[in-house]
């Protein structure tokens, strides 16, 4: 069990630390164009399809549940239906964000707002990263489909080969064919679409050694809609809560001044780094849960989630001394400015706190999405969030100190959401609602 829970959670670590570097070498190529507009525009850029791509995460978790489910039942059919229904979804959600770039860009810079210059260059920055929309999307796709057949291995080769193109495409269309500022999006575009077709090779190797089969009927397709759309719409309601609450924390912070603002920052990308390992054993749940609920395997299902929480727990416990007894120097190696590191310094136990308080949540969603108990996760968000802002709200007489009130409510957040998850799962269990999930 271990070993499956290593297999799918290590390459999937590793694929969620590679994404970033997208974003890093496109700042370090801006910042070496001699100007400090490059460097804001690629930052407002990258930040309009972060909040463009946001909610559609459900096209990689509905798509990873529901196969793993079709894999585990041994279903090669449902198994190429849900391929060709995730990939023509994402697909047609990516030409609909390219006939609409001009109103959706407008809309991003306009909630954004940023200088005359910086909001030129990032429009033009925009209109070139939109034609990788449904190579990004597509990608999304095929990667939940790819973890659901139990293969986190080829995202991870996926994830890797994007950087090293964007690397080579980026440098070559800025400084050999003097692009500069628009040779940056031209080479993410490039390494977007390159990812995507290579998705697409990894898909159909797996589809061969399983014998899927890959001619396909549109009434095939079209069957089961009504599962497909209601997980997805779920998911995406979910991530809109899970949005708010991270709008409405950012937001917080800076009306409490730019220094406080830049700690809480610090602190997140402290968050961030533990999410990207916990999010490896939430994918690792995602395929091997879903995998058991599939094949009606109870025991399977139970000794999972023992397992996942066991091996959470190590990690959980790794970055919990690291940010407990060494926070400050993990700080520092984030900034070197001295004032944030002062002020970050009085919120250092946050950071220690919400490894703990996050771990149950991270992994509680992947066991819920293999179980497309996508429902159960919309309920426990919509809970969590209300209560995020209840506590914040509630307490301002008992915690006055607005930036420890938001911290405690955001711990709050994360822990309740692992607590009801717990109590829904026990339920499923004892009324064997794990094998329906309407």
């Amino acid at each position: 069990m271990y070993k499956d829970i290593l297999k799918i959670a290590v390459p999937a670590i590793i694929s969620n630390i590679a994404v970033p570097l997208l974003g890093l070498l496109d700042l370090a190529i801006a910042g070496h164009l001699g100007a400090t507009a490059f460097i804001g525009a690629v930052a407002v850029g990258a930040m309009m399809f972060n909040l463009t791509y946001w909610n559609l995460g459900f096209l990689r978790m509905g798509t990873s549940g529901m196969t793993a489910q079709a894999f585990g039942a041994g279903n090669r059919e449902e198994a190429a239906r849900l391929l060709y229904r995730a990939s023509a979804l994402a697909l047609a959600i990516g030409t609909a964000i390219i006939l609409l770039q001009q109103p959706l860009q407008w809309v991003l810079l306009t909630a954004i707002a940023p200088d005359a210059e910086v909001t030129e260059l990032a429009r033009s920055y925009f209109f070139i990263c939109v034609w990788g929309a449904p190579a990004m999307l597509g990608t999304m796709s095929l990667s939940g489909w790819c973890i659901g057949m139990q293969n986190s291995t080829y995202p991870m080769i996926v994830s890797i080969t994007v950087n090293i193109v964007n690397i080579v495409a980026s440098l070559a269309c800025v400084f050999l064919l003097d692009m500069r500022f628009l040779g940056i999006p031209t080479g993410t575009l490039i390494a977007q679409w390159t990812g995507f077709l290579l998705n697409i090779a990894f898909c159909l190797r797996i589809m061969r050694r399983y014998s899927i089969p890959l001619p396909f009927h549109l009434d095939g397709i079209l069957r089961d809609m009504r599962k497909f759309f209601s997980v997805n719409s779920d998911i995406f309601l979910r991530s809109l809560c899970m949005m708010l609450v991270m709008l409405f924390f950012t937001a917080a912070g800076a009306r409490s001044g730019k220094t406080t603002l830049a700690v809480n920052a610090v602190i997140m990308q402290m968050f961030t780094l533990y999410s990207y390992f916990m999010d490896g054993f939430a994918y690792a749940g995602e395929a091997i849960a879903g995998k058991h609920v599939g094949a009606g395997n109870r025991k399977g299902l139970i000794d999972t989630v023992k397992a996942l929480f066991l091996s959470g727990s190590g990690v959980m416990l790794a970055f919990t001394l690291l940010y407990g007894l060494a926070g400050n120097q993990v700080m520092g190696l984030i900034t070197d400015d001295a004032d944030v590191l002062h002020h970050a310094s009085h919120y250092r136990l946050w950071s220690a706190a919400v490894p703990v308080a996050g771990m149950a949540a991270f992994i509680w969603d992947g066991i819920f999405i293999g179980m497309t108990a996508s429902r159960q996760m919309l309920t426990t968000v919509f809970l969590a969030s209300a209560s995020f802002f209840v506590l914040y709200f509630g307490v301002h007489q008992i915690i006055p100190d607005p930036n420890n009130r938001l911290w405690l409510a955001f711990i709050t957040y994360l822990a309740i959401r692992g607590i009801i998850q717990l109590l829904i799962y026990r339920r499923m269990l004892r009324k064997e609602a794990w094998k329906r999930f309407d």
